[in-house]
């Protein structure tokens, strides 16, 4: 099992602002797909249905809520 630490803030001028944050963590198994991860995490941040762009960055997955000025990272614990 991983755990993963997730993070939802704003965005100002496309950049993270963090004036407001909310924050969670959640554990997966080991060889979660991408996809399965994105939905768990989105589901622990209150928003599950809202469409998301992500970028892998390796050990970090962001993401990006379309239409609103919100980024999210779900970042893993090793």
């Amino acid at each position: 099992m991983i755990t993963f630490d997730l993070e939802l803030t704003d965005t100002f001028a496309g950049e993270t602002n963090y004036s407001w944050v909310r924050r969670a963590t959640i554990t997966a198994p080991d060889g979660l797909s991408d996809l399965a991860l994105v939905r768990r995490a989105k589901r622990a941040l209150d928003i599950s249905g809202v469409r998301c762009n992500t970028q892998n960055h390796g050990d970090m997955i962001q993401l990006d809520v379309v239409g609103a000025c919100v980024r999210g990272f779900i970042t893993a614990r090793y």
